[in-house]
């Protein structure tokens, strides 16, 4: 009796932690930050204009902060959905990388003043694996490619 409920929490263990549910947990958080960091963030808490002004101080076009915001909420929304999710992922790798070297100078807590790198660091490095496992099983561009699939058959 031990021995069958060991290995149906086995099974059932093995239902759960697999390569599909990992992608869509990570997708989810990870689009879950960059949204979080784009549109309540920096439209919200810096506004654009306050984080255009950051990106000047730290000797950054002005510009760049508007094409990060939209990159951040754009590759957000994808991840969250599971639209192109190796394209997106990919796409974040420079933000994230640039978040990164912003922070560098702060040390190496990102609950130092003005945050340190290793969260966005952190970031990069989870978006680098996003980007290995692509959609997975439970997004919207593996259901879209699905349905395409029955359509010419």
């Amino acid at each position: 009796m031990y021995t069958h409920l060991v290995e149906q929490k086995i099974i059932t263990m093995n239902n759960l932690f697999n390569s599909n549910t990992s992608a869509l947990i990570l997708r989810l958080s990870l689009a879950t930050v960059l949204l979080v960091h784009s549109l309540y963030l920096k439209l919200v808490v810096f506004t654009l204009a306050g984080t255009a002004q950051f990106f000047a101080s730290i000797g950054l076009p002005e510009m760049l902060a508007y094409f990060v915001f939209v990159v951040e909420a754009v590759a957000g929304l994808a991840l969250l959905l599971g639209f192109k999710t190796r394209l997106f992922s990919v796409l974040v790798i420079p933000v994230l990388l640039g978040a990164t070297w912003a922070h560098s100078t702060n040390g190496w807590l990102f609950t130092n003043t003005g945050g340190g790198w290793e969260y966005p660091l952190l970031l990069t490095l989870l978006a680098v694996v996003q980007a290995g496992l692509g959609d997975g099983k439970y997004a919207i561009s593996t259901y879209l490619s699905s349905i395409r699939q029955l359509a010419r058959s």
